[in-house]
């Protein structure tokens, strides 16, 4: 019988059923586990610990037999009331990641077929992509990329156990031929072949100013300046080391004394917590009256994601930068939350008179001070009023500044300066001043307003950040977490509000230190590795450069410096389907040419078979080889019935014929693992050799 007369029959299980052996369940677990790696370091540190045990517990759990539909919903049950109750039932982006995050912890459970490993695998796809919802930094897009091609080769191992399978026997036929390394090769040619249809959508598809929907904001936000302030909120915020902003100036640069960055301005006092004013009208549209003076300094600044509203400069803003507005006091906000990076270009400079006339509504409003609150230093400050006006009949600047001295004399000499402070009660101006006598920046900041406020001393609290360390590798400013201060502005007849600092008074290292003190590695207790801080701020910065900067005006001008004109919405949809049928062609050409040029098999067989093309005697395109083969030798027989009665064999005998080639060729193609190096390389020889027999 003939091979073309073979016909396979088969009944074929459902394979998506088959159990999972041992390698294809820990490649798929794995798989799963590198996915749900980036999501996890994004979540809140205790959460995020233990949504990873679960992950690790439910392997063991489902190995240990089925696991009834009960307790997995049971399960699933705790998890989810677990996660809300963590968020306080305030759904944000954060949250939709943390369910999902404890959604994958749980899939394990189901892991048993094929078929599961195949869901569970597709499901943990939207762990890294979900990070890029809580951050868009580098570490996160390495992170995706490798869950990326976990989850790749994975799926590879299952098609190709899948394969393996004999149908009839239940079991695995033949053993994988490829490895870990070979497995990674694959992906990352398929990778590369995609690569520049990637690169073609990030440059040129046209991009909005504004999206066309708005993603949730956080449920827990990140920490960040806030327009209300009360003892002990800000802890958490000073002991964070994370890059608040980044600055470089160019031109002068101030100096790190003079480093004052403002926010948010809280004029109202309950008691406990300051809060800014709510302005309006004009009150919003404009700063208050002042005269500049000094160098004036152009920088751009860069803003790291807070999902607030908040904005900082360096006191005092020139003007409100883009479409951000500037309230009376100068403190910006910018119209959406900051929940991207944002960059923003302006100019500051030293005021020398700031608001001189100040009208009697805000003069009432930053004398403010709630009933009740605080005898102690109600009745301390109103004695010092009195003695300073004794001294200084008359004349009021000169009382004003006599007691402003007075009470940051009395902070420099008792009391200290310490992150370590008690909570306060009630009448926390009292207990700071008269009690505990340490605290931070909020501390002194509240307790000189007050005491201000009750002298009649207009008086209010400025929050912003402080400092910053320079990194020499870039030329800019880094400016961290940690360094959120609170200061006070006190007005003062002929001058207007003025900047005093209370905690300089009595910590001037936290204001005044030095440039080494504040380096990345004096904070990590590894001063010997700034260089390396420095590298690795460097390279983040330019990661927010080149990438997440990337704006729609960025996009318009992305040719300018090749001399070509700013593009419209229309050049660059041109530009963009140009570039894509240009990427999808050289998918197109990579995607053939890698198959022809890396078999040299297939491509001795591709020459033998055009060279039969050439003599009229083409294979059809739907026509298998052994099929076209036999055609061909049956086409032939009339001309070499003659000499196949001489030699009393059949022409298909021979191995290097046609069919004989051709059978040669089937079996290395698809059962290769049965066979030699070396008869490859002779099979390849005689296709090279073979030539279509001339027509008589």
């Amino acid at each position: 019988m003939s091979v073309a007369d073979v016909r396979i029959d088969s009944i074929r299980a459902p394979l998506s059923g088959v159990d999972l052996d041992r390698a294809d369940r820990l490649w798929t677990l794995g798989a799963g586990g590198v996915c749900l790696l980036p999501l996890l370091l994004q979540l809140p540190g205790t959460l995020a610990v233990g949504v990873g045990l679960v992950a690790l517990a439910t392997p063991l759990l489902a190995r240990s037999g089925r696991v009834s539909v009960l307790v997995r919903l049971l399960l699933a049950l705790a998890l989810l009331a677990t996660v809300m109750l963590f968020y306080r039932f305030s759904f944000g982006r954060d949250t939709g990641c943390a369910l999902l995050a404890t959604m994958l912890a749980l899939k394990p459970v189901e892991l048993r077929h094929r078929r599961d490993a195949r869901s569970l695998l597709g499901f943990a796809l939207f762990a890294p992509f979900a990070t890029f919802l809580l951050d868009q930094g580098p570490v996160s897009l390495l992170l995706g990329l490798i869950s990326l091609a976990g989850a790749l080769m994975a799926m590879s191992k299952l098609s190709e156990s899948e394969s393996q399978f004999d149908a009839a026997s239940g079991s695995r036929v033949g053993a994988s031929d490829e490895g870990p390394l070979q497995r990674l090769r694959s992906v990352g040619r398929m990778a590369l072949t995609g690569l520049p249809l990637a690169l073609v959508v990030f440059w040129l598809f046209p991009r909005l100013v504004s999206p066309l929907w708005g993603v949730p904001d956080r449920a827990i936000g990140k920490p960040g300046l806030s327009d209300e302030m009360s003892p002990g909120d800000w802890i958490d915020l000073i002991a964070d080391e994370s890059p608040a902003l980044r600055a470089t100036f160019f031109g002068a640069q101030p100096e790190v004394s003079e480093l004052y960055w403002r926010g948010p301005v809280l004029w109202d006092f309950d008691g406990r917590r300051w809060r800014a004013l709510r302005w309006g009208g004009a009150m919003s549209a404009r700063g208050a009256p002042a005269k500049l003076g000094g160098e004036q300094y152009d920088y751009e600044m860069e803003l790291e994601p807070t999902d607030r509203r908040q904005m900082v400069a360096l006191d005092l803003p020139v003007a409100a930068p883009g479409d951000a507005t500037m309230d009376h006091d100068y403190s910006l906000r910018s119209p959406l939350p900051m929940a991207a990076l944002t960059r923003w270009r302006l100019q500051s400079a030293m005021p020398e008179r700031f608001e001189p006339e100040l009208e009697p509504w805000l003069r009432a409003r930053a004398l403010q001070l709630p009933d009740g609150y605080n005898p102690k230093t109600i009745e301390q400050a109103q004695r010092w009023r009195r003695e300073a006006d004794a001294a200084h009949p008359g004349n009021r600047a000169a009382a004003d500044a006599a007691i402003v001295s007075r009470m940051l004399g009395a902070i420099r000499r008792d009391f200290v300066y310490t992150l370590d402070a008690e909570p306060l009660g009630r009448d926390s101006v009292d207990e700071f001043l008269f009690r505990t006598k340490a605290g931070f920046c909020e501390h002194f900041s509240s307790a000189f307003v007050v005491t201000m406020r009750a002298a009649g001393i207009p008086a209010r609290v400025v929050t912003g950040y402080v400092g910053g360390y320079r990194n020499p590798i870039g030329d800019y400013w880094l400016v961290r977490r940690s360094d959120a201060h609170a200061w006070s502005e006190a007005w003062l007849p002929g001058r207007g509000w003025v900047r005093i600092d209370p905690t300089a008074a009595v910590a001037p290292e936290r204001i005044y230190d030095t440039i080494d003190d504040r380096a990345p590695g004096a904070f990590a207790g590894f001063s010997g590795l700034n260089p390396m801080f420095d590298v690795g701020d460097w390279l983040r910065r330019g990661w927010n450069d080149f990438v997440l900067g990337f704006n729609a005006n960025r996009q318009r001008r992305l040719f300018t410096s090749l001399g070509a004109p700013e593009m419209d919405a229309a050049r660059l949809a041109q530009i963009f389907i140009l570039g894509t049928v240009l990427a999808l062609g050289g998918m197109w050409w990579l995607t053939t040419r890698n198959e022809r040029e890396r078999d040299p098999l297939l491509r001795a067989w591709r020459t033998l078979e055009a060279r039969y093309r050439r003599a009229g005697a083409a294979r059809e395109r739907h026509e298998p080889a052994l099929r076209w083969a036999y055609r061909i030798a049956g086409e032939r027989d009339a001309v070499d019935g003659e000499a196949h009665r001489e030699t009393g064999r059949d022409a298909h005998s021979d191995p290097n014929d046609l069919i004989g080639l051709t059978e040669r060729f089937a079996r290395w193609r698809y059962a290769r693992h049965a066979h030699e190096r070396a008869e490859r390389d002779a099979l390849i020889r005689d296709l090279r050799r073979h030539r279509p027999p001339r027509r008589r």
